[in-house]
C-alpha cells in the first residue's frame, strides 16, 4: 500500500522547534521530489519548502527562509523538515507531498504541481 504518513507536530512556544518527518511506504522516495505544504485555519494551502530527487536543490518560502530547513534521507525512505525559530503564524496542518517531476533538480512550491499527498500533522505555536 502507497502511503505517506507526516509525524513530528505538536504544541511548541514561540520560539521553539520541531522537527517534522515524512515517512514512505510502499514505494521509494529516490525517484520524487519532496515538498512540505501547510494550511492555517481559514487559509489556502501554500508551499513551504521542497527538495529535488537529487537531493541537490532547495526551495522556501520566503516567509521560512533561514528558519526552516528540509532534508531527505534515502536509506530510511524518509523526508524531514527542521522548524527553528517558530512563530504564531507558523501554526497550520503541515502536508509532505511528491512529484515525479521532469527533471532531478526540480523543485517546486505549487500545490498542482504535486502528485500525491500525506494527510498531515498539525503544527501549533502558541503560549
Amino acid at each position: 500500500q502507497v502511503q505517506l504518513v507526516e509525524s513530528g507536530g505538536g504544541l511548541v512556544q514561540p520560539g521553539g522547534s520541531l522537527r517534522l518527518s515524512c515517512a514512505a511506504s510502499g514505494f521509494s522516495l529516490r525517484d520524487y521530489a519532496i515538498g512540505w505544504f501547510r494550511q492555517a485555519p481559514g487559509k489556502e494551502r501554500e508551499g513551504v519548502s521542497c527538495i529535488s530527487r537529487s537531493g541537490g536543490t532547495t526551495k522556501y518560502a520566503d516567509s521560512v527562509k533561514g528558519r526552516f530547513t528540509i532534508a531527505r534521507d534515502s536509506a530510511k525512505n524518509a523526508a524531514y523538515l527542521q522548524m527553528n525559530s517558530l512563530k504564531p503564524e507558523d501554526t497550520a496542518v503541515y502536508f509532505c507531498a511528491i512529484t515525479v517531476g521532469t527533471h532531478p533538480e526540480l523543485v517546486t512550491l505549487v500545490e498542482s504541481g504535486m502528485d500525491y499527498w500525506g494527510k498531515g500533522t498539525l503544527v501549533t505555536v502558541s503560549t
